[in-house]
């Protein structure tokens, strides 16, 4: 086993205050090249485009997510609770700590542009030939396929998945408060020492004692907000839709064999999914925004366009529909056609949703997607049973549409659109 550190070591963080780094191990894997890349990732994004301060990036997202999993594990510890393996706590502040290590740039954009998933490419980091997968092994042979185990969420012990993937894990708690830090909003504020303090293992799972339910109800409600004013900003939506589009067109281009002037490794193999672990660890958002900077000077117009936007921050404006009617937005798109635009990048819908809490169904039992409740009978119950805040947000769902064009285009076309549509788009 790896020995503790002679010296605590400790980063200095706006969030958690200090991190504290107490096992040698950690502290390496830290160093590697592969964590250190995480440097390069912005946590949020093209969030910064939006909201000038977000440019923290994943790699004090990952240190945060150690930190509050190490608070918990001590608290476990400290307890004495008979629930918690004391053996799994290395394999546990391992997985917290690398499980944002296979984030590529601009994090779920790429992933939609090219149908990645970043936890698939944090299992190959983990398990492939490179140096967090040589410091693993120094534990025991099989010692990365336990932490790759618990990113899969199939690792044997649930009680260790739950700490780093569920409804209330160690993930979430940092990205709310670390987002909602510097993006400069409060709706991401929540009771964090309150929620940890009530934080048990029990049955095989972390729960949550009952008295703490009020923590948790704020704790759901941050995320709703922060969901709503911050992830799905409309503007934020706008920059994500032209990063997809940049990509799509490079990707077409590729394939049609367009020769670019400036082409730079090891985006062929993105293009063409074929990359290695190796290739896709060169990918970071410095590359990407220079490769961005210098296609702004292709021969290609749209792909010269949508990077110029990009960088300049020429985003896309939108208008609001209440639902997705697809016979008035194909009118848009032939009228768009008609007018000599290109409506296949000229006109985007975006309907971005998500679920605050997961609906609980008593049929189907109890499952890792739901919030358990402790009472003082040591009985479970399911949070939305109990509070009416969580069973009021439980399941909403609320969907908005919006179509995104560029405004300078549309305005340039004006007099070959019909009236109808002049006015759809106030010009």
């Amino acid at each position: 086993m790896r020995q503790p550190l002679g010296e605590e070591k400790v980063f200095k963080d706006p969030v958690h205050n200090y991190i504290h780094v107490q096992d040698e191990l950690i502290w390496a894997l830290i160093n590697t090249p592969e964590f250190q890349r995480l440097r390069r990732i912005r946590q949020l994004g093209t969030t910064f485009l939006t909201f000038h301060g977000a440019e923290h990036s994943r790699f004090s997202h990952s240190l945060g997510v150690y930190e509050i999993t190490r608070r918990i594990i001590s608290q476990f510890e400290r307890s004495g609770y008979s629930d918690w393996p004391k053996e799994e706590r290395m394999v546990a502040l391992c997985a917290a700590l690398l499980h944002d290590l296979g984030h590529g740039p601009f994090s779920h954009s790429i992933e939609e542009a090219f149908e990645m998933d970043h936890e698939d490419w944090t299992c190959k980091i983990l398990l492939g030939d490179t140096e967090v997968n040589r410091l693993l092994k120094q534990i025991s042979e099989n010692f990365p396929d336990k932490v790759a185990a618990v990113i899969r969420k199939d690792y044997d012990k649930p009680v260790v998945v739950n700490l780093v993937s569920s409804p209330l894990d160690a993930d979430r708690m940092d990205y709310l408060l670390r987002d909602a830090y510097f993006t400069g909003v409060n709706y991401g504020t929540i009771d964090i020492d309150r929620i940890l303090r009530m934080l048990r293992p029990f049955h095989g799972r972390v729960v949550v004692k009952e008295s703490g339910m009020h923590a948790v109800e704020d704790y759901l409600m941050a995320r709703y907000q922060m969901y709503w004013q911050v992830y799905f900003h409309p503007v934020t939506r706008s920059s994500e839709i032209l990063l997809r589009q940049i990509f799509r067109r490079a990707k077409e281009l590729w394939a049609s064999g367009y020769s670019f002037k400036m082409m730079l490794d090891p985006l062929p193999g993105l293009f063409t999914r074929e990359l290695t672990v190796a290739e896709y660890l060169q990918l970071d958002e410095a590359l990407i925004q220079t490769v961005f900077l210098k296609w702004q000077n292709e021969e290609d117009a749209v792909l010269k366009d949508l990077c110029g936007r990009f960088m300049n921050r020429n985003l896309y404006k939108y208008v609001e529909i209440e639902q997705s009617d697809s016979e008035s937005v194909e009118e848009i798109r032939q009228a768009f056609e008609a007018a000599g635009l290109n409506p296949i990048y000229d006109l985007e819908i975006d309907s971005p949703a998500d679920l605050p809490y997961d609906i609980f169904k008593p049929e189907d039992g109890l499952t890792t997607n739901q919030i358990l409740l402790l009472d003082r009978q040591e009985q479970l119950k399911e949070i939305s049973e109990v509070s009416d805040i969580v069973r009021s947000i439980s399941g909403i769902h609320r969907g908005r549409y919006q179509l995104y064009y560029p405004q300078d285009k549309l305005q340039n076309v004006k007099d070959k659109l019909p009236a109808e549509i002049r006015a759809f788009f106030n010009i």
